[in-house]
């Protein structure tokens, strides 16, 4: 018999909200029924099929040799977070409102400090064992111990976290906290005790842990697919954030470590929903008989998120790349507006903040509320407090002549020598870059970048090495520059340190790729996190990009504000979308009518 839900209200402790933001502002009451942006009618069954398009954890794109996402070791498999409830689960359609989920609700003490979550009584483990409070408590003491670096370093000001009996669970944090630490701590995984009691957390394992979500694993095919199968008897399934959702009976993600071979096998309809990053396949790739007949659809999703970072990341760890003047040099060499037009044919914009695509952007010169910020900090370079910086545009000759010789100045600025063809660091030694990679999707945009470098007298080549190499490398740090994209969403707070303070620059497995380890970059990364409005937080973050930008740690690469998406016609969605997610495949539903058309069925 299911749950009565209404009679959760009884237990409901004085002033407990329903839901948290980070400032206050919640869209939907204590008694909605859904959240706006699913189908609530929307049918079950079918498969759903695409390929692994974001990380979390230690999550890989191109492979996977382990099911526990949640630590350093390994490379995880796409999907084991829908195996895992947390106490409390993002709107999509606010900027960072979440509500209860193994959680009723929550009561903070008037400090900020004590966060107490009353737990639901209902929430179960998928073999059928209570999930409590204990549970909880146990699984957050051991992400801040054992967890991925991205996890345990967000969450370190979490102090404590104990049961107060099988119903309520007791979060305190340290003084200064983060303003969105309880947000975060309220999204994250919850595990069974007892089955982790009798394993290793930090195991790399392919073994099926015991989660409590909708999905649990499938059929498993280490390196090449995972599958993920719906609970028949999932225990939340007809809470309020779940109506709608969960649709699919079973969801697969498909690997391969080439994108020319997952082309070719979306063609082919191994795998039926794909987001296209690569614009010469999107311009020149569709040609192929299912696209030509209607059964593959095409469309662009406008994305109103901040796009992220994507950029060739600089490792300032090592000596050759310590002088932002270097750093600088090098970026010059990348012709931008020669490879947007000759090889993604015109489809993006080049990247410039570390906000892009978003009001948290710098632009101009400083407001009077950035330069609050900025001026009680020291030996900040005079450019954050003129004009944002910005990469300068190209005559999109792939060889600006203007370009290149600013690049050679600012060489010998750094103290640079030629001794024939090549270039000599201050030290004599040879300046040298290798591009790390374990995809080969960026060579027709290196290899031009390259030629521009070695016009300057600086030898570089791309080293492509296997998925499990990169990541291993990556952790250590061990590279010169390498693609990556970072997302970032749209109220960011805590979680930016791990990619651009100077703790995670010493912290292996950390997002701080290049090295990023400036005081007053620390500082104004504290300001984020502790704004107190929305004003305050598109301050901090506009005067944080200009550092960040003054600092040159990485080329920048080039954005698209939408999604390109292809699709094997078989699938139904919400008439009106979140503005802040795909919301696939978690809104969307297997359409029997369509894939019988098409002869999916």
């Amino acid at each position: 018999m299911p749950w009565d839900l209404r009679a959760e209200d009884v237990h409901a402790e004085a002033g407990e909200r329903h839901g948290l933001s980070s400032f206050g502002e919640l869209k939907y009451a204590k008694t909605f029924e859904r959240f706006d942006y699913v189908n609530p009618m929307a049918p079950r069954g079918g498969r759903f099929s695409g390929q692994l398009a974001s990380t979390i954890g230690n999550q890989a794109l191109n492979t996977f040799n382990t099911l526990n996402i949640y630590v350093l070791r390994g490379e995880g498999a796409a999907g084991m977070n829908l195996t895992f409830d947390s106490l409390m689960t993002r709107a999509l359609d606010e900027p960072d409102a979440v509500y209860g989920l193994l959680a009723r609700g929550v009561t903070a003490s008037p400090d900020g400090l004590t966060y107490a979550f009353s737990l639901r009584p209902q929430a179960r483990f998928s073999d059928g064992s209570r999930l409590t409070a204990r549970d909880a408590a146990f699984s957050l003491l051991l992400l801040r111990e054992k967890g991925h670096p991205e996890i345990s370093q967000v969450i370190r000001d979490m102090t404590d976290a104990r049961a107060d009996g099988d119903g309520r669970l007791v979060v305190t944090f340290a003084p200064g906290r983060a303003r969105d630490l309880p947000l975060i701590v309220a999204q994250l995984p919850i595990f069974s005790a007892a089955y982790y009691g009798a394993r290793d957390f930090e195991a790399s394992t392919l073994e099926a842990p015991l989660g409590s979500g909708p999905y649990r694993v499938g059929a498993v095919d280490p390196g090449r697919s995972i599958a993920l199968e719906r609970v028949p008897d999932y225990w939340g399934a007809d809470l309020p954030v779940n109506v709608g959702r969960n649709n699919f009976e079973s969801i697969r993600y498909e690997y391969f470590r080439d994108r020319t071979v997952a082309f070719e096998a979306f063609k082919s309809g191994a795998f039926t929903y794909r987001e296209e990053f690569t614009a010469r396949v999107w311009a020149t790739g569709y040609d192929f008989p299912a696209a030509a007949e209607g059964r593959v659809t095409r469309e662009t999703v406008p994305d109103a998120r901040p796009t992220g970072t994507q950029g060739w990341w600089i490792n300032t760890r090592r000596d050759a790349f310590r002088d932002s003047r270097v750093r600088e040099a090098i970026g010059l060499c990348f012709d931008f507006e020669w490879a947007n037009r000759n090889l993604m044919f015109g489809a993006y914009t080049r990247t410039a903040s570390f906000f892009e695509n978003s009001d948290l952007k710098a632009t101009g010169k400083p407001s009077a509320a950035e330069l609050a910020l900025l001026d009680p900090l020291k030996d900040l370079p005079p450019e954050v407090f003129g004009e944002a910086w910005t990469p300068p545009v190209s005559d999109g000759s792939g060889q600006d002549r203007a370009l290149l010789k600013r690049a050679d100045a600012l060489l010998r600025e750094a103290g640079c020598t030629r001794s024939g063809n090549a270039l000599l660091l201050p030290g004599g030694q040879p300046l040298t870059i290798e591009f790390l990679d374990d995809d080969p999707v960026f060579q027709p945009v290196t290899q031009p970048f390259i030629r521009n470098l070695g016009l300057l007298g600086i030898r570089a080549s791309i080293r492509l090495v296997d998925a499990a190499q990169y990541q291993s490398r990556l952790k250590d740090f061990d590279f010169d520059l390498t693609p990556r994209r970072f997302g970032s969403g749209v109220t960011p707070g805590a979680e930016l340190r791990e990619t651009y303070g100077a703790r995670a620059a010493r912290t292996a497995g950390s997002n701080n790729l290049s090295g990023i380890a400036d005081p007053a970059a620390d500082a104004l990364l504290t300001a984020v996190a502790d704004a107190g409005s929305r004003d305050a937080l598109t301050t901090a973050c506009r005067a944080l990009d200009r550092v960040l930008r003054a600092g040159r740690y990485w080329v920048p690469m080039w954005y698209a504000s939408q999604h390109r998406l292809a699709l094997w016609d078989i699938y139904g969605r919400p008439a009106n979308p979140p503005r802040y997610d795909l919301a696939a495949p978690t809104t969307w539903w297997f359409d029997a009518d369509k894939a019988r058309r098409i002869g999916r069925i």
